[in-house]
């Protein structure tokens, strides 16, 4: 991944249109779920009843959290809320409010109803309602025999290049310890890793001889992690803000030898300005807004091309059809996307599925290494295959939760 823009092909008002609001126009088909006829009356009397939270544990670090959407008709719809180690979500009980009651098929009216609290409140309110989002639409997709991405546009991708990111399987924070994950991750067949060896990193205002300290450390283990790995795979180095604009260009300009496909967030992806300085004074390509919400989030660092991909995630950037339109903003600006995704396996397959319709989609992320029983979490298993994920083709999602699986590990 050279440093450089894609090229943006206009987007008409119908093009948007049908990005955002596809499924509402859709034939219907027949469910074997419901056993829905063509006739569409069991969809529109389907109603969104009740809301359960389910979670399992992966490691000291991770945990995942799922909501469930119950309808009137016996249906059920998976979205994500996974948030680091937590294993409740309060906040879920006011997003669902917004959908308790309505057709799933309503999904504006639920962000009518809901967005204004996600997109002002903080990272739990936007994950909640996300979450929920994820899931009308898992209902929406099994109500009518369809995989999310038939009803949003149709498929532009069927295979889907994804990154390792090895950064929570890597508890030896040492250029050994990443060398080492990185090494295995490309024998599992990807074709480029992420790592975040500047976590940790001391408050700017500390002593000079500590920053100092903390920059050589995560440098040796960018240098470690190429070395590893050879000049082919694809390196990409998370800063998770810790940086001031001087710090980050230095920082850069030390790392330019290992040709990295990307810089991501030296500093917060809110400091636009910031952001854009760093990325006019550097040579790698720069990359951001993993908790952003919204087109009001993203849409400054795309309209400024402050970085040359974003990265929405559907767990807290406001969900798929957000996502949707953030993308759809990039692309008139240039700006490839590449969806954050640190997750389990509902989110990804919820990625996917976004992905798969995107015509500036570049990259996903995978969470590598924490969980060997990973792929049989849900059914049909995930599996990524030479770096890469297929697009779940069954209806909604594409995936179900195996219950056994959840047991074992909640």
């Amino acid at each position: 991944m050279k440093k450089g823009r894609t090229t943006a092909q206009p987007v008409t008002r119908r093009q948007m249109m049908a990005a955002a609001g596809a499924a509402a126009a859709l034939p219907v088909a027949a469910s074997p779920v419901l056993a829905i006829q063509p006739s569409g009356a069991a969809e529109r009397s389907l109603r969104v009843e009740e809301m359960t939270l389910s979670f399992v544990r992966v490691s000291e670090r991770t945990t995942w959290m799922f909501v469930h959407l119950r309808t009137n008709l016996g249906l059920s719809g998976l979205g994500e809320c996974s948030v680091g180690r937590r294993s409740e979500l309060p906040e879920l009980k006011e997003a669902f409010e917004a959908a308790r009651g309505r057709s799933p098929f309503d999904i504006e009216a639920y962000r009518a109803a809901g967005r204004e609290l996600a997109a002002t409140g903080g990272i739990l309110e936007a994950t909640a309602f996300s979450a929920i989002e994820q899931a009308l639409w898992d209902l929406v997709g099994k109500a009518v025999d369809a995989p999310v991405h038939e009803l949003t546009g149709g498929l532009l991708h069927q295979s889907l290049p994804a990154y390792a990111n090895i950064n929570r399987v890597t508890r030896e924070r040492t250029p050994k310890g990443f060398a080492a994950n990185a090494r295995a991750a490309v024998e599992d067949g990807f074709a480029a890793i992420k790592a975040a060896p500047f976590d940790g990193f001391p408050a700017l205002d500390a002593p000079a001889t500590e920053v100092a300290a903390a920059t050589d450390l995560g440098v040796a283990c960018v240098e470690a992690i190429r070395a590893a790995v050879g000049p082919e795979v694809d390196l990409l180095i998370d800063c998770h803000s810790f940086f001031d604009v001087e710090l980050a260009v230095d920082v850069a300009r030390r790392l330019e030898p290992q040709s990295l496909a990307w810089y991501e967030e030296p500093v917060a992806p809110t400091d636009v300005a910031a952001t854009k300085a760093i990325e006019r004074a550097i040579r790698q390509r720069m990359a951001g807004g993993e908790f952003l919400f919204g087109i009001e989030g993203f849409g400054p660092l795309c309209r400024e091309r402050a970085v040359d991909v974003i990265m929405p995630d559907v767990k807290h950037c406001g969900g798929l059809l957000e996502a949707r339109k953030i993308a759809a903003v990039a692309e008139l600006d240039g700006v490839a996307v590449s969806p954050h995704n640190p997750s389990g396996p509902v989110a990804t397959a919820a990625s996917a599925q976004l992905c798969a319709g995107l015509p500036n989609f570049e990259i996903l992320e995978m969470q590598w290494g924490e969980a060997a029983w990973r792929g049989d979490l849900v059914e049909p298993p995930e599996r990524f295959e030479e770096g890469s994920i297929a697009v779940p083709e069954g209806p909604g999602l594409g995936i179900e939760l195996n219950a056994a699986v959840a047991r074992e590990y909640a």
